[in-house]
């Protein structure tokens, strides 16, 4: 038999990143496309880089489907927010767009959110019970928020506002902070330290995972944390939107 296949795409605040997915082992059937999120992240421009990376993915057969995965609120087809992309994001018919655009159906859904879903289905949330929180660090901090298997979209917990600097959590401490601050791994996890003490105080989750690109050095940093709730890094790491966008686009 057949395995079942579906091509993710993770639109992201620097990369656009894309592949085949094996849904029965929630794996990567071909090398990952990326290409370079467009400076300003204008719809148009993004959907130019998106159909470039499906493109060069070569699937041709029209009834493997799709899923897109996009850095904002998603609600029913549209997009409410726009932390690290255009503006023009804002309440905009986006899955309409991209379907439009592409000439075919996708399913269209939160980054973080499919994330969750690929790491419940195939990675470190697989079969735990009570209330598990993944949090991605990259340009932002995404998050899903998923209890005893089952998604609760759109919780945007890197959006938490640090009321003393007038700035949210995600500029804080996203890796992005990191980054453009030259921080070592030690003072970025001090400022990891008040984020996941801030988030285990209002959720008391049963365990963390932390995904992004960043999620490769865990041994670097998330020993430097202490907390009450286990912590363990994503299992498919970066890949994880990727996988999460197909594995939605199937059902």
């Amino acid at each position: 038999m057949a395995s079942k296949t579906a091509v993710g795409i993770d639109i992201g605040g620097t990369g656009i990143k894309g592949a085949l997915v094996d849904l029965d082992k929630g794996e990567l059937l071909t090398d990952r496309v990326k290409v370079a999120t467009p400076q300003g992240a204008e719809p148009q421009d993004v959907l130019d880089a998106v159909k470039e990376v499906f493109a060069r993915l070569e699937v041709t057969d029209t009834s493997v489907p799709l899923g897109v995965a996009f850095p904002a609120i998603v609600k029913n087809g549209r997009t409410l927010s726009a932390a690290n992309v255009s503006k023009k994001w804002v309440d905009f018919e986006a899955e309409k767009f991209f379907e439009d655009g592409l000439g075919r159906g996708i399913h269209f859904a939160n980054d973080a959110d499919v994330a969750g879903i690929a790491e419940v289905r195939y990675g470190a949330a697989r079969g735990k019970d009570g209330l598990v929180l993944l949090t991605t660090l990259g340009t932002g901090i995404g998050s899903a928020l998923l209890y005893d298997g089952v998604l609760i979209p759109n919780t945007e917990l890197g959006h938490l506002q640090r009321a003393e600097k007038k700035k949210d959590a995600e500029f804080y401490a996203a890796y992005s902070a990191m980054e453009r601050e030259e921080l070592d791994w030690k003072a970025w996890a001090e400022r990891l330290q008040w984020y996941y003490d801030h988030l285990e105080l209002l959720f008391s989750p049963d365990l963390f995972i932390v995904g992004g690109g960043v999620s490769k050095h865990a041994d670097d940093f998330l020993p430097l944390l202490k907390l009450r709730t286990p912590i363990v890094p994503a299992v498919h790491r970066n890949n994880a939107g990727i996988i999460g966008a197909a594995a939605l686009a199937l059902g």
